[in-house]
């Protein structure tokens, strides 16, 4: 089940009372997971609740715009820093909404992690509107998805495979 644009809004609140590490270097050193988020800049919003949630698991999640260092307006320092950050964290995150799905970046981003990462450090995280509707496109079906889940009288956000009902959920994977 995608997640609801309306709990990453909500999550984003949440904000002020997470704590993300300063440096990719630091959540190694605590032992985090990370992951390179991969965004519509208009979705800031979302971007900043999925931090939240993921935070809530355990996992530090590296987003752009938060780095000081970034060039101020897209360039190719800008490409070079994002190919690095890629690289540098465990996992690669593609934010699925309308507009990261019509975005000139993200998928130029999801291209080079797909031609530099294993197939299963890279997950989908798709979104749903009130009224259901999912985004994203075909090609992000080939790729390992995170979502709602349920398992054993659980529930929260799973890790499934392409196609999948069933899946791991993220506090577990490592």
């Amino acid at each position: 089940m995608p997640i609801d644009l309306r709990t990453l809004r909500s999550a984003s609140t949440r904000s002020r009372q997470v704590v993300v590490a300063n440096s990719l270097y630091e959540a190694r050193a605590r032992n985090k997971q990370t992951a390179f988020l991969c965004h519509s800049h208009t979705d800031q919003q979302l971007a900043q609740g999925l931090q939240v949630i993921l935070k809530e698991h355990g996992w530090d999640l590296y987003i752009d715009w938060q780095d000081h260092e970034m060039p101020e307006s897209p360039n190719k320092e800008t490409a070079i820093k994002i190919k690095s950050k890629i690289l540098e964290t465990d996992w690669f995150l593609f934010l699925a909404t309308p507009n990261s799905v019509r975005s000139r970046w993200c998928p130029w981003e999801i291209g080079y992690a797909d031609s530099t990462k294993t197939q299963d450090k890279i997950l989908i995280v798709p979104t749903q509107d009130d009224s259901g509707k999912w985004f994203g496109n075909e090609y992000l079906e080939l790729y390992k998805r995170l979502d709602k889940g349920y398992q054993s009288n659980k529930s929260g956000y799973a890790v499934f495979k392409p196609g999948a009902q069933y899946g791991t959920f993220v506090s577990q994977i490592r």
